[in-house]
């Protein structure tokens, strides 16, 4: 990795991210709505999901292979209602963390980034207690074939200026892989976005 790309990597995308997902504050709410008691974020970033978790959440830990703008994040995490334990692990989704710990996970646009996405999934299952919930709100593979191409054609440029993020995973497909079953999924479009970033996909997912 280039020097250059590496101050891009840990200065100037964590700020034009933080930038434009601080706009779509209503969508993390609609899907962090139904989370409660201990929940591990994994894909924390700047933190933007702490002030739309619910009153029945008692405790957020989150983990991270970055730190991204650490002095926004710490802001974030003092105004949170209820503790935030913050952890760095390895970007493989292994997770230190003792099995059945968690009531709920929550991925916000987390998938999309994660090199092996179904092995971090296993994780995530591994971790969470018997009756736990996943909680996910991802880009997603278009169900259209022509805009299915142009995300494939694109998504190499977008790997590499949005850091590793993929907009061509089919993530239900994906989520079951990792152990779960869909209890609860809903695709929809951003407006005002180009359609091959556009297409989104949320919902809720119990372990199989």
């Amino acid at each position: 990795m280039s020097t250059l790309y590496a101050i891009y990597e840990q200065h100037v995308f964590p700020r034009a991210l933080d930038f434009v997902l601080r706009r779509l504050a209503e969508l993390r709410m609609d899907a962090l709505a139904e989370t409660h008691g201990e929940v591990l974020e994994l894909g924390f970033g700047t933190g933007l999901n702490l002030p739309h978790y619910p009153h029945a959440v008692r405790r957020v830990t989150t983990a991270d292979p970055m730190d991204s703008l650490p002095r926004r994040v710490r802001a974030r995490i003092d105004a949170a209602p209820f503790p935030v334990e913050v952890h760095h692990v390895r970007a493989d989704g292994e997770l230190p963390f003792d099995a059945g710990r968690f009531d709920c996970v929550a991925l916000t646009w987390t998938l999309c980034s994660i090199p092996d996405p179904v092995t971090a999934l296993r994780e995530v299952r591994r971790v969470l207690r018997p009756r736990g919930t996943l909680h996910f709100l991802e880009h997603v593979r278009s169900e259209d074939p022509r805009v299915a191409r142009w995300q494939d054609r694109w998504n190499p440029l977008q790997r590499f200026f949005a850091c590793g993020c993929n907009v061509n995973r089919d993530m239900e497909a994906i989520i079951r892989a990792g152990g779960f079953s869909l209890a609860r999924c809903r695709r929809f479009r951003l407006d005002r976005y180009p359609r091959i970033m556009a297409e989104m996909v949320q919902g809720v997912a119990v372990r199989s």
